[in-house]
């Protein structure tokens, strides 16, 4: 039998959750494949840990208390899954809701690149909103020159390559997990997933989009946060240096690992762009 572990983390959403779940259980399997799932309930006070416990016995939930945001919510689960030992770990966000085949389609994207000595990749499931347009998934650097600024690759008919990806659906084999390790502690909630990827290509690990999209992922709006040009500066300044947005300790070490002998330029270069220029960031 060969063992995955679907790895998700929440805090307050307790009908999305519910509605992920449904969805990763209507999953087709293939034959001889067993799905396990590792939920974090990090602190939330809406009954979700009760109702998933209610309608879905056999998740494995975690409680938190409610510090742990995205990065280290996925770190728990992820260590508590490693513990046992799996063959492939699935991260999933509670707000991605899979598609059937899914999980089938990643797992062949999955085998069809290991031939030729390759070694087993790290395959992102693109998420698409109502209307259509990919909103998460795997990102290619935009240039060369400018190693920390990315774009969203949008998904083929066939696997395509990327440099670096977001964690809302992501297929990471054992032989990869052993290699990279968990999810880098120095952050919060933000950049985790990117730093994944990232080191995973400098260790030599490939990265693929599947073929088509994984599931439905709205894109989360920028109301109340760092990005919302509606909130003064110092508000957004705060926001950005609060938990959910860049701490500056996390983006210090992110800066400095990827970006290159310039990465002194791309660490001031969030709190410019708060204050005089529009925002962008990969938000969760």
């Amino acid at each position: 039998m060969i063992n995955i572990a679907a790895l998700i983390t929440c805090h307050n959403r307790k009908d999305k959750t519910l509605l992920c779940l449904a969805a990763l259980f209507q999953n087709i399997l293939p034959k001889g494949y067993a799905l396990d799932v590792y939920l974090v309930d990090d602190g939330s006070i809406d009954g979700t840990g009760d109702a998933v416990k209610a309608n879905y016995p056999k998740v494995n939930i975690i409680i938190g208390d409610g510090n742990l945001y995205w990065n280290g919510g996925m770190r728990v689960a992820f260590a508590t899954a490693m513990q046992k030992g799996f063959d492939y770990y699935l991260w999933l966000n509670d707000d991605t809701f899979l598609y059937p085949e899914a999980i089938e389609c990643l797992l062949t994207t999955a085998h069809s690149s290991m031939g030729n000595g390759n070694i087993h990749p790290l395959v992102v499931g693109s998420t698409e909103n109502n209307d259509g347009n990919t909103t998460y998934g795997g990102y290619m650097r935009s240039f060369f020159w400018c190693p920390l600024k990315f774009k969203l690759v949008e998904p083929k008919k066939v696997a395509v390559e990327c440099d670096t990806t977001n964690g809302n659906c992501l297929l990471i084999s054992n032989f990869a997990a052993l290699r990279l390790g968990n999810l880098d502690k120095h952050f919060i909630h933000q950049m985790g997933d990117l730093d994944y990827g990232l080191r995973a290509k400098k260790e030599g690990v490939r990265i693929l989009v599947m073929p088509g999209y994984a599931g439905r992922c709205e894109t989360n709006p920028p109301h109340n946060t760092f990005m919302d040009k509606e909130l003064s500066v110092r508000i957004r300044l705060q926001l950005l240096m609060g938990k959910k947005g860049i701490p500056f300790r996390s983006w210090l070490i992110f800066s400095r690992r990827h970006g290159g002998f310039l990465w002194w330029l791309y660490l001031l270069w969030p709190f410019v762009k708060v204050v005089f220029l529009p925002i962008f960031i990969f938000n969760k």
